[in-house]
């Protein structure tokens, strides 16, 4: 099967025989589907690019890759990294166009209710911990890519029924307390 593929030429037969035995003493294994693979997940994002986050800690503002699937935003270092840095659950949160003195074309995410945002990071030494963010600043390249991320943002907040119906419920009763 391997004749005259190399430039009309055979392989030499040292090197078939090599590979041969390399593929006899370890042979190939499609890996076993695990259902933990966030590669799929990431497979055909609805915006995915570079934005400056600044940090929740520490105020700097850094160089994320961001990917927006699923109603989440997942923020890596680098856009070569299986795992993601940090993910950002866009149930219930709103996202805002934000003049910043610091950086141009900011967006910010936020809660309506003043509550921190849900969301989860990677540590250095490989922990995850909930983010303890009220909001998430974040800086594009330019007018344009701004309002392009403000927009698939804006589209892939999702609602959560029943955190609703419990504000509702909680107006009502607020609402009926006698003076």
């Amino acid at each position: 099967m391997n004749r005259g593929i190399n430039h009309g030429e055979d392989l030499p037969s040292a090197l078939l025989s090599k590979l041969y035995a390399s593929i006899r003493s370890e042979p190939f294994k499609i890996p076993e589907d695990d259902g933990n693979d966030l590669t799929l997940t990431f497979f055909n994002p609805d915006r995915e690019g570079w934005l400056l986050k600044i940090g929740g800690r520490v105020k700097t503002w850094k160089r994320r890759w961001f990917i927006l699937t699923d109603s989440c935003l997942y923020y890596f270092k680098y856009t070569t990294d299986k795992d993601p840095i940090g993910i950002i659950p866009l149930e219930n949160l709103c996202v805002r166009e934000l003049q910043d003195s610091s950086k141009p074309f900011c967006l910010e995410l936020f809660s309506l209710k003043a509550q921190k945002v849900k969301a989860c990071k990677t540590e250095h030494r490989g922990r995850v911990v909930q983010g303890k963010h009220q909001s998430y600043k974040l800086s594009a390249s330019s007018e344009e890519e701004r309002e392009a991320w403000v927009t698939a943002i804006r589209a892939s907040i999702t609602k959560d029924p029943f955190y609703d119906m419990v504000s509702i419920r909680k107006r009502k009763v607020t609402s009926h307390t006698p003076s």
